[in-house]
């Protein structure tokens, strides 16, 4: 029987990094650790990798070898049992795929947000019959039950905007993603002026990148840069494309990425100019669907 599968959340990479300098501290391969443990060498990968999380035992026995402080000791058990805890993304994990999962949960952790989306609504601002009008497009096939979770998981992610310590969420959009009309006018005019309310939050920047601005960085697909508040947790990206979505760390992809989107905002309108261009699509919309009714 399948075991199940461990969803990746800030707790859990933490606590694997820590295991990670502990043993490279003590001078320690991970031959040497199985060798005096009788822990198997793929599984202290695993554990270090954070695809895994370690038994309670499993996690003694690192830690007695590694000759940790109390206080140290303390802090690994604590994150385990933090990292036992259900994320975010639980109600949704039959749902969804095991990357987005985890950066739902990174996402809900996360002090800030930079968002390139090329040809739909972010996520985080989009209304329920947009969210599902994109996934039954992108995924026909789909089960209307697992449709509709997936639908209301971008909803109950919005959470994140309105928390007593809201995401701060910068986002860039192609023009394309204001101007296509998905799940019929209503639907978008609905999209529309949930966009234009959120262009009020002092947590949102909202920039439309105009299609006269010609070609741009950000033509190769979507992504996200998630900082967090604890200095010890370092960046990530979460990049989207057509084939698949990955969680991108280490500090090269990250500045390649914080330079690109320096690049899209700079090339996008300013939030105030954004805002009167939504507007617009909004009432262009509404009229021919007025006048075709």
């Amino acid at each position: 029987m399948a075991g199940k599968r461990t969803t990746l959340t800030v707790r859990l990479r933490r606590l694997a990094a820590m295991l990670r300098e502990l043993r490279e501290t003590a001078g320690l391969s991970k031959e040497d650790v199985s060798a005096r443990t009788g822990i198997n060498v793929t599984t202290l990968y695993r554990i270090e990798m954070a695809q895994a999380r370690p038994q309670r035992r499993t996690l003694g026995a690192m830690l007695d070898l590694y000759q940790v402080s109390d206080k140290m000791r303390e802090e690994a058990l604590a994150l385990l049992t933090d990292a036992l805890k259900p994320g975010m993304s639980h109600a949704y994990e039959g749902a969804v795929s095991e990357v987005y999962a985890t950066y739902i949960n990174f996402e809900a952790e996360a002090l800030s947000a930079r968002q390139y989306q090329t040809s739909t609504v972010p996520g985080l601002l989009q209304t329920f019959d947009y969210a599902a009008a994109v996934i039954d497009t992108s995924m026909p096939r789909l089960d209307a039950a697992v449709m509709e979770s997936r639908a209301q998981a971008r909803m109950d992610r919005a959470v994140n905007l309105t928390k007593d310590d809201p995401l701060e969420l910068w986002v860039v959009m192609d023009e394309a993603a204001i101007r296509r009309v998905v799940g019929g006018p209503a639907t978008m005019v609905g999209q529309l002026d949930r966009l234009l309310e959120e262009t009020k939050r002092k947590n949102v920047i909202l920039q439309v990148l105009p299609f006269d601005a010609g070609a741009h960085p950000g033509m190769a697909g979507s992504f996200t840069l998630l900082d967090f508040r604890n200095p010890v947790d370092p960046e990530l990206v979460y990049v989207e494309s057509m084939s698949a979505h990955d969680l991108v760390e280490g500090h090269s992809e990250i500045r390649r990425f914080g330079v690109i989107f320096d690049q899209l905002r700079a090339m996008a309108l300013s939030p105030r100019d954004s805002a009167v261009l939504i507007q617009k699509a909004r009432d262009e919309i509404a009229t021919r669907a007025e006048s075709t009714g």
